[in-house]
C-alpha cells in the first residue's frame, strides 16, 4: 500500500526494499518497524480483512508510510490464531518519492547560544526522529484505535465479546501474562512435547488459579472482619430498652420529687407505658437507636406514598365525575338543539336562544370537554363508571393502609423521643461516671 507520491514500481517487494537498503549508509541500519496484529475468531475473513485493510490505510498510509501487509490463513497454514503481519520503512518519503531523513541533529546550546563540545571537540547533539511513528504514545494509540474498530464491529454484529488493548496492569487486574507461543510450539505441545514457552505459561496458568483462590480468601475474610466489627459496635452501643429505662428511671425520680403521695400511682403509670413501649419495639425487633430511626423513616415514606396515591385516584375520580357530569347534560340538552336547528326564522331563533341560554352553554360546554375526553366520538360512560367504582375501591384499600401505617409513625415518633430523652439522661450519666473516675 503505497501513498500517492511514491514511484508505481514500490508496488513490486522486492523492488521496494532494495530501494529502501540503497538508501541507508549503515549496512546494519534498522530498516522497518514491524507489527503482528491478532484477527477475531469471531469475525469472517471478509470482516477481518476488510477491518485489517481499513485500519492500515487511516492509520499508516494516511501518515505517509508504506506498507507491506500479509494476512496469515489459519485454514492455509495450520495457525491457530488468525493475524497479520505489517512493515512499514522506518525512513519517510518526500513529497517527491524520494527517501527522506529517519532522524536530524539538534545541537545543545550554552547560556549564550552558542553550540556546546564535547572532551574529544566535537559537537553535543541529540539525534531527533524526522517522524512521530517511532514513540510509545504513536504504538498505544494505534493499538487503542484497533481495539475500538474490532469492538465497534463485535457491537455491529450484536456480540457481546469485546478485547481491550490495555495490558493487565493498566485494566487494574491482577494476573500475570502469558507469553504468545506461536505455531511451532503449539505443534509441539499438541503432540505431547513439552516447550520452555508451554511450561511457563501453564506455570503462569497455575499461579493465576492460585492467586485468584487467595484473593476470593482473603476478600471472604475481610468480609467476615468487618461483620464482627460492626456486630461488635453494635454490642457495645446502649440497646433501646437502655435509653427508654433511664427515661422512665428520670420520670419515676421527678414522681417522688414533685407527687408525694401520688408518687406511686405515677410509677406504676410509667411503668405500664414502658413495657407497651419495649413491646412495641421487640415485636418489630427494633434494638438499636439506627434501626428505630430507619423505621421511622421507612415507615413515614410509605405513609406518604399510600397518601399521594390516594390524592392521584380522588383527582382522577373527580375528573370522571367530572366527565360523567358533562355526558348527562349532553344528553339532557341535546333535544333543545335539535329543536334551536329546526327553527329556520331569525327572530324566533333568537328568543328561543334567550330563553334557553343556560342549558344550550351547558350543552356546548359539555360538547366539547366529551370532545377532548374522547376524540372519535365515542362516549365511555360505562368504562367511567367502571373506573371510578375501581379507584374507589382501591383507595378504601389504601385508607385503611394509611390509617395503619400513620398510627405506627405516630407510635414510632412518640417513642423516639423517649428514647433519645433517655439518651441524653444516659450518656449524661455516663460522662458524670467517667469523670468522678477520672477524679479518683
Amino acid at each position: 500500500m503505497l501513498p500517492s507520491y511514491a514511484p508505481p514500481t514500490y508496488a513490486d517487494r522486492e523492488t521496494l526494499w532494495n530501494a529502501l537498503e540503497k538508501a541507508e549508509a549503515h549496512p546494519k541500519a534498522q530498516l522497518a518497524y514491524s507489527f503482528d496484529i491478532t484477527l477475531q475468531n469471531e469475525l469472517t475473513e471478509e470482516e477481518n480483512k476488510e477491518l485489517t485493510l481499513r485500519f492500515c490505510r487511516e492509520n499508516f498510509l494516511s501518515k505517509g508510510m508504506i506498507v507491506d501487509l500479509a494476512i496469515h490463513d489459519p485454514e492455509r497454514d495450520g495457525i491457530p490464531n488468525p493475524h497479520f503481519h505489517v512493515l512499514c520503512p522506518i525512513r519517510p518519503l518526500d513529497e517527491t518519492g524520494a527517501w527522506g531523513a529517519k532522524q536530524h541533529r539538534v545541537y545543545e546550546l550554552d547560556d549564550g547560544g552558542n553550540r556546546i563540545r564535547d572532551e574529544a571537540g566535537n559537537y553535543v547533539f541529540n539525534a531527533v526522529p524526522t517522524t512521530d511513528w517511532g514513540k510509545p504514545e504513536t504504538l498505544d494509540e494505534w493499538r487503542k484505535v484497533w481495539a475500538e474498530m474490532v469492538n465497534a464491529k463485535f457491537e455491529e454484529k450484536g456480540l457481546s465479546c469485546r478485547i481491550d488493548h490495555r495490558t493487565l496492569e493498566e485494566q487494574g487486574i491482577d494476573r500475570l501474562p502469558t507469553i504468545h507461543e506461536g505455531p511451532t510450539v503449539r505443534a509441539m505441545e499438541k503432540k505431547g512435547i513439552p516447550t520452555e514457552v508451554g511450561s511457563y505459561n501453564r506455570m503462569i496458568r497455575s499461579s493465576n488459579s492460585l492467586f485468584r483462590k487467595i484473593k476470593n480468601a482473603l476478600a471472604r475474610i475481610s468480609e467476615i472482619i468487618a461483620e464482627l466489627k460492626a456486630e461488635h459496635e453494635k454490642l457495645k452501643a446502649p440497646t433501646l430498652s437502655e435509653y427508654l429505662g433511664e427515661y422512665y428511671q428520670v420520670r419515676n425520680e421527678h414522681a417522688d420529687q414533685n407527687y408525694g403521695y401520688g408518687a406511686n400511682k405515677a410509677k406504676v403509670g410509667n411503668l405500664k407505658r414502658y413495657a407497651e413501649e419495649f413491646s412495641f419495639l421487640q415485636e418489630r425487633n427494633l434494638i438499636r437507636l439506627e434501626e428505630a430511626e430507619k423505621y421511622s423513616s421507612d415507615k413515614t415514606a410509605e405513609n406518604s406514598e399510600l397518601s399521594e396515591k390516594c390524592r392521584i385516584n380522588d383527582k382522577r375520580i373527580r375528573e370522571l365525575n367530572n366527565l360523567l357530569r358533562h355526558a348527562d347534560n349532553f344528553m339532557q340538552y341535546k333535544p333543545l338543539v335539535d329543536k334551536l336547528n329546526d327553527i329556520r326564522w331569525k327572530k324566533k331563533r333568537e328568543e328561543f336562544r334567550a330563553a334557553h341560554d343556560y342549558e344550550l352553554d351547558q350543552f356546548y360546554m359539555a360538547r366539547r370537554v366529551l370532545k377532548e375526553a374522547a376524540p372519535d366520538g365515542k362516549c365511555r360512560t360505562a368504562e367511567w363508571k367502571s373506573e371510578i367504582a375501581t379507584l374507589t375501591e382501591e383507595n378504601k384499600e389504601l385508607h385503611a393502609r394509611q390509617s395503619v401505617t400513620y398510627q405506627e409513625v405516630q407510635k414510632i415518633t412518640h417513642i423516639l423521643s423517649h428514647i433519645r430523652e433517655g439518651q441524653r439522661a444516659y450518656d449524661g450519666e455516663r460522662m458524670h461516671t467517667q469523670h468522678r473516675q477520672h477524679e479518683r
